[in-house]
């Protein structure tokens, strides 16, 4: 059964012999295999094909063994179902038609989001028959303020500075967009509970680059809204990356567990959520472009100022593309091996 599986154990807040381990972008990127299917197919033709989405899926269970799957897929979904263009320009990242006038951001349609993602339920069917019921399977979405970053810039940013502008100079216009995401979202995560997620984790990567005043403001409300809307039917886990002075906020949003970045430690977050809350992370990815042994050492030193139990081995951020197979191996070997 599943629901018997570690992972949403864990979740469901029970005291476990040893913490599941999984880890961010662990679908890809660093994987030989992957890179030979990223060499032949394009980005969201890998995302779209169920057997594409199956094989990336699965494989770094197969190759790993970590303990729950995340559906290969991107954030950046939610701007396409939208109505925007994006595209994974080697080199150089996502690039997207931005979203800044009234006009722009008025033709956004929260309609299409049901058919544009028609692909998602075969996708997801094909990976949850690969996985067998051997892990559990985690989909996801980032958050409003999240996805607005990249609305607004039009890619990546080292400050998302546009972004910021935006939603100073146009408060009006910025909550309009992200009542807007927050509904394709919430579309979104039905879906792919429907289709058979068994969880779901929401990535507001760059909330910790807001002030707490403005995070407040700009993201916490449509998460609370994401969450009040699906967190009775499936666990859900928070990961708000360095936004440490919302972890309480975060924790009464009814989530199962809390993401943490490296940056916040873990004595921190249990002085602040208490000891029985499910936390997650929170170790360096640059850690893992380390030995396999020193890997191990550093994964087993981060469990173990968590406290026993209540926790999911995890990085602090997504795995860095030249990360080694056996040094990933290695993270997860050592928290199988560990014992509370």
């Amino acid at each position: 059964m599943i629901e018997q599986h570690l992972f949403l154990r864990t979740l469901a807040g029970e005291q476990t012999e040893r913490p599941p381990v999984w880890f961010m972008r662990q679908a890809g990127r660093y994987l030989p295999d992957y890179m030979k299917l990223k060499e032949k197919y394009s980005f969201f033709e890998r995302v779209q094909n169920p057997d594409l989405a199956r094989e990336i899926t699965v494989m770094p269970v197969d190759q790993i063994g970590v303990d729950a799957a995340i559906l290969f897929s991107d954030i950046l979904v939610i701007a396409q179902s939208l109505g925007l263009k994006v595209d994974m320009v080697q080199g150089r990242g996502p690039v997207l038609e931005t979203a800044r006038t009234q006009a722009e951001v008025d033709r956004l349609s929260v309609e299409a989001t049901q058919d544009f993602f028609k692909y998602a339920n075969p996708a997801i069917k094909a990976v949850k028959e690969g996985l067998d019921n051997r892990v559990p399977l985690i989909g996801f979405a980032g958050s409003p303020w999240t996805l607005l970053c990249y609305i607004v810039q039009g890619q990546g940013s080292k400050d998302f500075g546009e972004a910021k502008k935006f939603i100073i100079n146009e408060p009006l216009r910025a909550k309009l967009l992200l009542e807007k995401i927050t509904e394709a979202t919430i579309e979104y995560l039905n879906i792919q509970v429907d289709a058979g997620c068994d969880a779901l984790q929401i990535f507001d990567s760059w909330g910790g680059m807001l002030s707490p005043e403005m995070y407040s403001e700009f993201s916490l409300p449509y998460l609370q809204r994401i969450m009040a809307a699906t967190r009775e039917r499936v666990p859900i886990i928070l990961f708000a990356k360095g936004a440490w002075y919302a972890l309480k906020e975060l924790q009464e949003t009814g989530a199962a567990a809390l993401g943490l970045s490296w940056t916040t430690p873990a004595s921190f977050a249990r002085k602040i959520c208490g000891p029985e809350t499910v936390l997650q992370g929170n170790l360096d990815p640059s850690i893992l472009l380390a030995k396999p042994a020193a890997v191990k050492i550093a994964t087993t030193k981060m469990i173990d100022q968590f406290g026993r139990g209540k926790h999911i081995v995890n990085l602090g951020h997504g795995v860095l593309p030249q990360t080694s197979v056996d040094s990933a191996r290695a993270f997860v070997d050592a928290a199988k091996s560990y014992r509370y």
